[in-house]
């Protein structure tokens, strides 16, 4: 076999007179069929005498069933009819092959697209159409159509985004900059930070964060960008730039190519000059590293802040995953506890150590003993949640509660403990006032207060040291 090496050529058999001699016209029908997705048979003057197709390509086409008899110009769309006047002119063109991409209408949807060749073959200017289907091609030519055109849209709305964020980053009177995390090197700064610093825009970007502070805050600073980093919670300093008293508030950003942090710089002229702001920091700094858990909600549980011990109790990776969440979620009765507790706030106005467990993702769970409070500000509110973890305090009094002393603090018991435990604080409790009942009748006589109860006088003596009562006048 030798290759034509002829641009857009046919392969050429060395023999074919020997190779493909005696083949019938059903076998060269039968490879025409499989070579092509359709064929066509035309005559000289180009109307079709014969057609087949594969897979029903032709059964979407307008009038496919009176195809035979009909010109091969009448089955394709008018802007298709040159191609096929240059197709049959080509035919006989040497053995070379061109290929043209015709649409053939349907009766509805869009056009088929098919691309045909033809060849002169036999007498009397016999002609052979092969056509393939190119719908697939042509949805995959659409389908990048479309998303170049959605990157296009997705890239101008960027560009106007990045465009607002520029001109509030330039416009804002508070300095902030953008600093790489691995080498402290300043990305971006605002004019805002560059004054505070003492220097402009460009100068200050591509410098060390360390070089822009004074000399004895540099430690401080470093310390600082460690916890933060380690911690993933936001925290802030004061410190000296320039001479001046600047609050440095640091927080991380995680973004694809690293990790920055944000840093916003500040005066700190109006926190000294009122001492009630220093004075909120500090309490929420103190409740910020509390080894309790402490949790804010508003008036229907839904977590508006908590600190890092919290957590840790819950084993989530920062603080900001809690908020929105509602606190059912990690209590250990869901749908129960935090009802009881809404329930007892908007009675009392406060509830004191609550028993409950904390469940965390693994499936886990550890007691807890949690404080509330409901807090009124103007028109919303809120809810403050302290909870303590009591495992190694339960584990060291073998998980028993104090035996309730009236029906008053057994009630209370209602909600913290699980029915069976409150049936056995009410025997104890019933047991032991009938103890003392007896002793009161009796004017201490233990011997007949036994008699009385029931009791042998040796079984009075364990309860009474099980109940810790020793002589009724003491």
């Amino acid at each position: 076999m030798r290759l034509d090496v002829t641009a857009h050529s046919v392969t050429k058999f060395d023999a074919p007179k020997q190779s493909l001699s005696g083949l019938g016209a059903d076998a060269v029908a039968a490879l025409l069929s499989a070579s092509a997705d359709v064929v066509l048979v035309l005559d000289a003057h180009g109307v079709i005498q014969d057609v087949s197709s594969s897979n029903g390509l032709l059964n979407q086409a307008r009038d496919a069933t009176n195809w035979l008899g009909k010109s091969w110009l009448d089955t394709v769309t008018v802007e298709s009819k040159s191609k096929i006047e240059r197709l049959l002119k080509e035919a006989d063109n040497d053995g070379r092959v061109s290929w043209r991409q015709v649409n053939v209408p349907t009766v509805d949807g869009p056009d088929l697209p098919i691309s045909f060749c033809a060849l002169r073959v036999g007498p009397k200017g016999r002609t052979i159409a092969l056509g393939r289907d190119l719908r697939s091609a042509a949805e995959l030519q659409q389908q990048l159509v479309d998303a170049q055109q959605a990157l296009e849209r997705d890239y101008l709305r960027l560009r106007h985004l990045e465009s607002r964020y520029r001109i509030l980053f330039d416009l804002t009177a508070e300095g902030v900059l953008v600093v790489d995390r691995k080498n402290l090197k300043i990305i971006e700064s605002n004019p805002s930070a560059a004054s505070i610093i003492g220097d402009s825009v460009l100068r200050v970007v591509g410098r060390s964060l360390l070089d822009c502070v004074d000399g004895g805050a540099r430690t401080s600073v470093a310390k600082l960008l460690d916890t933060v980093h380690a911690s993933g919670q936001p925290d802030q300093i004061s410190i000296k730039i320039g001479g001046q008293r600047i609050s440095l508030s640091v927080s991380v950003m995680h973004e694809e190519v690293g990790e920055f942090f944000l840093i916003r710089l500040g005066s700190t002229s109006v926190t000294q000059a009122t001492g009630g702001d220093a004075r909120a920091e500090m309490v929420l700094r103190v409740l910020e590293q509390t080894p309790d858990a402490f949790v804010v909600t508003n008036n229907d549980g839904e977590i508006l802040a908590v600190n890092r011990a919290f957590a840790e109790m819950v084993q989530l990776g920062r603080a900001e995953l809690a908020l929105g969440e509602s606190l059912d979620r990690w209590l250990g009765r869901a749908g129960v506890d935090l009802n009881v507790l809404l329930a007892n706030l908007r009675q009392r106005g406060s509830v004191r150590l609550f028993s409950t467990t904390l469940r965390n993702p693994s499936g886990g769970s550890i007691p807890v003993e949690i404080s509330a409070v409901s807090v009124p500000h103007n028109e919303l509110g809120g809810l403050g949640f302290t909870i303590r973890d009591v495992g190694r305090r339960l584990g060291n009094e073998g998980g028993r509660h104090e035996i309730p002393q009236s029906a008053e603090q057994l009630s209370e018991l209602v909600g913290r403990v699980p029915l069976r435990e409150i049936v056995g604080e009410t025997t104890d409790l019933i047991e032991k006032l009938a103890i003392q009942a007896a002793l009161k009748l009796t004017q201490d006589n233990r011997a007949t207060a036994a008699e009385i109860l029931g009791l042998s006088r040796q079984s009075l003596y364990v309860k009474l040291r099980q109940y810790g009562i020793g002589n009724l006048g003491s």
